[in-house]
């Protein structure tokens, strides 16, 4: 039986194993569609595969276990608009286009690698713009992740030092890394509806960019498996499975553990491509190996504060800090045991292993 505090970790690696085959399948696809052509597709397929999710959720849950979504998810408000906004420009739109055009001149390996630089984006903007606390273990992790992907962009023969085409794909884990810190001020509500909203929002518009751009549109037998490949890797179900996981885990904890991502990346770019482009290759690999083991290693525990609050998200009772009572007018728990309503937290302080989820997002001592 698995525990159920492993269950946002599982949701992270199949997140990372679903999104790590999204590259090497997107430069397949790139020799029959054109870069922003493909992006649209893609976040295409993952609006249509959600929506169809989405619609059987609404009618057939409640027949299943007698619960409404409504009552089980936390619903969005007007104040997570800017959020979600900032979250689809940059994890979707911005990010998409780059990867797309990147892709062309780096090889599946290589870029399928350098796709652990988002754990290093994503940790630092948490860790000094949103104050997530960050120890020693974790820096020294992507120390070396860093210093792997600046082996891996040096490229002696160009202009600059650096493949762009890599350049581009570490550009790229920026834009994620700024988007998985607005996520997290939004991954305590409806995932279903968050990602909707990107997949809708950046299929439209970047198939209109597109269309500016682009005239040619690819046939439906080479567009059918690039929607499937949109639903399953971008946005779609890879990223239902990641929000759920960022809810527990918080953006640096998330991040880190979807930063094995290349490792199920370069299996999967060496069985369709089968390129090791360099030397390089074999030095990068111990580095990033190293920084992933520290990550996925990783463990926090001391006395801290919780203070009072009052807050509605996706929570069961069963855990260390939902002991709260209930009003009639409050929604029964589904067969899991979770339920959605605004709630409010007394102050405790206590101490266990913790990671910086919506509960734990205290600051720390020095000491």
């Amino acid at each position: 039986m698995i525990k159920k505090s492993l269950f946002p970790v599982l949701y992270v690696l199949c997140a990372a194993a679903l999104f790590a085959a999204g590259a090497p399948l997107a430069k397949v696809l790139l020799e029959s569609i054109s870069p922003l052509t493909l992006a649209a597709i893609l976040y295409s397929g993952s609006a249509i595969g959600l929506s169809v999710c989405f619609i059987i959720s609404r009618v057939f849950l409640k027949k299943l276990n007698g619960t409404e979504r409504n009552g089980v998810e936390a619903p969005l408000t007007k104040s997570d608009v800017p959020w979600l906004m900032g979250s689809v420009f940059f994890g979707s739109i911005l990010s998409t286009i780059i990867l797309m055009v990147s892709l062309q001149y780096t090889p599946a390996v290589t870029a399928s690698m350098l796709l652990c630089f988002e754990a290093v984006a994503s940790t630092t903007i948490a860790a000094t713009i949103f104050h997530e606390p960050v120890g020693r273990r974790v820096w020294a992790a992507l120390g070396l992740i860093t210093l792997a992907c600046l082996g891996l962009t040096y490229s002696p023969g160009s202009e600059f030092g650096l493949s762009l085409g890599a350049a581009g794909v570490i550009l790229t884990c920026i834009c994620w890394g700024i988007d998985c810190n607005l996520g997290r001020k939004i991954s305590s509500k409806d995932p279903l509806l968050i990602v909707l909203a990107k997949g809708w929002g950046a299929g439209i518009v970047i198939f209109l960019i597109s269309r500016i751009f682009e005239n040619e549109f690819p046939p439906f037998e080479i567009v059918l498996p690039a929607l499937f490949i949109g639903f399953m890797s971008f946005g779609g179900l890879m990223m239902m499975l990641y929000f759920l996981g960022l809810r527990g885990l918080g953006a640096a904890r998330a991040s880190s553990i979807f930063g094995m991502s290349p490792i199920f990346g370069v299996v999967i770019s060496f069985m369709i491509f089968r390129d090791i482009t360099s030397g390089m290759f074999f030095i990068a690999l111990p580095l990033m190996a190293g920084g992933l083991y520290l990550l996925a290693t990783e463990k926090h525990s001391h006395l801290h504060t919780h203070p009072a609050e009052t807050h509605e998200h996706r929570h069961c009772h069963d855990d260390l800090h939902h002991d709260h009572g209930h009003f009639p007018a409050d929604p029964d728990a589904d067969k899991h045991g979770y339920h959605s309503h605004p709630h409010t937290h007394s102050d405790l302080s206590h101490t266990h292993p913790h990671r910086p989820d919506i509960h734990h997002r205290h600051r720390h001592d020095k000491a």
